[in-house]
């Protein structure tokens, strides 16, 4: 007995269902069809939601990535960025990277995270970068300064925001030594990968949330940046998994960016999405840098 599946406000004949009886018992009769109808009636719906989702998700991670924006070509320093959206959820979210360079020469890297995971959050965090953008190239101050600056923006323009971010400016002559002035806003901190594997943490001029209190003062640390080492800027979603400590979670991806310390910085950001984003229940943003003389 065929049966076709339609669903949708249109009717649209999303396919076909056919019953066979395998044994030679009593064939279908007209008793048959409503519970037959209400099975078609359920593949239907299911399928259509399932496509409606695939619809939804698809829409929603085109328009995250349209708001990100394309790294900048800086001579020396090489960049490479990976976003991934969450594998549990079909909504856009806060996560956001930005690179760009300034007027004076110096290169701006951030990477953030606005709270919340819903259009609310994403339009937040288009309105966060182009006011971070704009005070950068204003006063190229200190990334502290710039950050407080951010920060009572955001608390007088829209006031239950809040978010996390780093922001870092590379100096130096395009031949090199670099240096990275950074500060952060309650945003994991930098990790440094040198060309022979060793791995710390940037995890001075750290401070409070965006949207917290703008009044505390925000500090800026500086780090030199060996050649042919990685920098990797990166969102919590990367590392932080149920069950798991974020000091575990930490370890584990230093030891894995030391493993791949040598790859291209392409290879090397597709590692880490490899190893650490095929489970991941919230976005991903990750902006790495290498200096190469």
């Amino acid at each position: 007995m065929p049966w076709s599946l339609r669903c949708g406000p249109t009717g649209e004949i999303l396919g076909a269902l056919t019953l066979v009886r395998v044994r030679d018992e009593h064939p279908f009769t007209k008793d048959d069809i409503p519970q037959i109808g209400d099975l078609v009636r359920s593949i239907a719906l299911g399928v259509d939601s399932a496509r409606l989702h695939r619809h939804i998700r698809s829409t929603a991670e085109e328009l995250q990535r349209a708001l990100l924006p394309e790294l900048p070509r800086t001579g020396r320093l090489e960049m490479a960025a990976r976003y991934v959206p969450s594998s549990t959820t079909a909504e856009v979210g806060g996560d956001w990277y930005d690179a760009f360079t300034l007027p004076g020469g110096d290169t701006a890297l951030v990477i953030g995270d606005v709270s919340g995971h819903d259009l609310r959050a994403a339009v937040a965090m288009s309105a966060l970068r182009n006011m971070l953008r704009g005070l950068a190239v204003d006063g190229e101050e200190p990334p502290g300064d710039v950050l407080r600056r951010l920060d009572l923006a955001t608390h007088t323009l829209d006031p239950h925001a809040t978010a996390t971010c780093v922001y870092a400016l590379i100096k130096g002559q395009e031949g090199g030594p670099w240096d990275l002035y950074h500060s952060s806003a309650g945003h994991l901190p930098p990790l440094l990968a040198t060309q022979d594997g060793e791995t710390r943490y940037l995890d001075a001029g750290r401070g409070m949330l965006i949207g917290m209190d703008p009044g505390l003062p925000r500090h800026s640390a500086c780090d030199a940046l060996p050649p042919h080492s990685t920098l990797l800027l990166f969102t919590d979603g990367l590392i932080e998994r149920r069950g798991e400590s974020l000091d575990d979670a930490m370890a584990r991806l230093s030891r894995h960016a030391a493993a791949h310390a040598r790859a291209p910085l392409d290879v090397f950001c597709d590692e880490l999405i490899i190893k650490f984003g095929a489970d991941n229940t919230d976005d991903i943003a990750l902006l790495a840098l290498r200096p190469t003389p």
